[in-house]
């Protein structure tokens, strides 16, 4: 094994301690016996759960971008719609979910349909907001495939707004951004409202 893979394992092994510790001390805080049966192996599971939750964190949309010339000169609305997703929240680490519409009109690129479901996962398992989540999936539309016009709708329930705070258990959050074409042609506007339906 190569000296970069040995420090990269020790590196991994270092940070799963560290979260399995501070999962220690958490429940310490919360749970006047954190030695008993089922709470023995928490830390670990924790740990576990955590790189699967963040697994997308480190990676690179352009590394899973699969673009392809615009041959056929497709100029119609090309998307998809209900893309679920979770995430989790920067202010208080609590989880929200929801769902997800992306469309675009190609100019000179298309994309394979399943990579913006992949973009959505991709800066959704991170520490976030709605709003800037919301843009950052438009951007990356934008950049990569540069479209006549992009748009990107998302309605999320935040749990910390269900188990905290005001305690609303059924407000939907909505957040949308809208590009070029959408904004200034009617036509398509109206024909994007009905897709996302």
């Amino acid at each position: 094994m190569k000296l970069l893979q040995v420090l990269a394992l020790m590196t991994e092994q270092m940070n799963k301690n560290m979260l399995e510790e501070a999962t220690r001390m958490v429940l310490s805080q919360i749970e006047w016996d954190i030695n008993r049966e089922w709470l023995k192996e928490t830390p670990k599971r924790v740990a576990k759960a955590m790189e699967k939750v963040f697994e997308w964190y480190s990676q690179d949309p352009k590394d899973i971008m699969t673009v392809f010339e615009n041959e056929s000169k497709v100029d119609q609305i090309v998307g998809l719609s209900d893309i679920e997703f979770y995430s989790f929240c920067e202010h208080h680490m609590l989880p929200f979910f929801g769902k997800c519409s992306v469309y675009y009109i190609p100019w000179k690129k298309i994309c394979g349909i399943s990579k913006l479901a992949r973009i959505v996962n991709i800066y959704a398992r991170r520490l976030q907001n709605q709003e800037r989540l919301t843009k950052q999936i438009a951007d990356c539309i934008e950049e990569l495939l540069q479209p006549k016009w992009v748009a990107v709708v998302m309605e999320w329930k935040h749990f910390c707004m269900l188990a905290r705070g005001v305690e609303k258990q059924n407000s939907v959050m909505k957040t949308s951004d809208l590009r070029w074409a959408f904004m200034e042609n009617e036509k398509t506007r109206a024909e994007f409202f009905n897709l996302i339906k």
